[in-house]
């Protein structure tokens, strides 16, 4: 099979470690990998923070909805949605100057080039992924970033413009993380539509959850519900949506 195809079909997400450093020449690698990321423009619309204080770690597996792993892991990186480097370089080059003769005005970051700046983070932080899993080295996203905006902003001194979209952490996987099975994903059929969105029938959510439905645990009445009360109506994803709003507002005040 072709090497990369491998690599990504066995990935999964690891979340427990073995105590030992990644090599500085391979994190090198993975730096170097990550860097080559397609970008919009060739504009480079996002940075990454190297979390290696432990005690931001520590504080991290707290406020990243109490994830204790998170302050075990050998490398973690933080990916930040960035179009503050270009907003201050367009006023030290003299746009606003530009702008006045013109006679247009200045425009700001708004909500487009924002989502941009996050497609850039997030393309980069997955040839991190990969780059990481070429080496043998598993790695887990941290969604909760999003949470506690205030928090994260100030623990990281972030700019308006700076949009903290996703958490990597790294490191070799204990021998239990490498025999442990893959989480399964749902067949194409599901997700690979043509020219179209399609919605689909009652019928089909059955047969799209009927492994999954094999596993539910007593008491839970369908994966729908059980997934709404852990996942999408749980306090951490209404602080998530709360957190967002307030980076949204920052960023559009900036």
């Amino acid at each position: 099979m072709n090497q990369v195809i491998e690599t990504l079909l066995k990935r999964k997400s690891v979340r427990a470690y073995e105590p030992r450093e990644i090599p500085a020449e391979i994190k090198a690698e993975i730096l170097k990998a990550t860097l080559r990321a397609p970008t919009a423009g060739n504009m480079t619309l996002y940075s990454i923070i190297e979390v290696s204080d432990q005690q931001i770690k520590d504080r991290l597996a707290v406020t990243c909805d109490d994830q204790p792993f998170i302050a075990k892991a050998p490398l973690v990186w933080l990916f930040l949605a960035d179009y503050q480097r270009w907003y201050d370089y367009f006023i030290a080059c003299g746009v606003e100057q530009l702008c006045s003769e013109k006679n247009v005005p200045l425009r700001k970051p708004e909500e487009g080039d924002l989502f941009l700046a996050c497609c850039d983070a997030l393309i980069a932080a997955q040839n991190a992924v990969i780059a990481a899993e070429s080496f043998g080295i598993g790695s887990c996203y941290i969604g909760d970033i999003l949470e506690q905006y205030e928090t994260h902003r100030d623990l990281f001194n972030l700019p308006p413009y700076v949009f903290p979209i996703t958490l990597l952490t790294f490191g070799y996987p204990t021998q239990q993380q490498k025999e442990r099975e893959q989480t399964p994903r749902f067949d194409q059929k599901f997700v690979v539509f043509e020219n179209q969105y399609r919605r689909l029938e009652n019928a089909e959510f059955d047969e799209m959850f009927a492994e999954r439905a094999k596993r539910l645990p007593a008491g839970a009445a369908s994966i729908g519900q059980q997934m709404y009360s852990r996942k999408f109506g749980a306090d951490f994803s209404v602080e998530m949506s709360r957190s967002v709003r307030a980076m949204l507002k920052a960023w559009q005040n900036g």
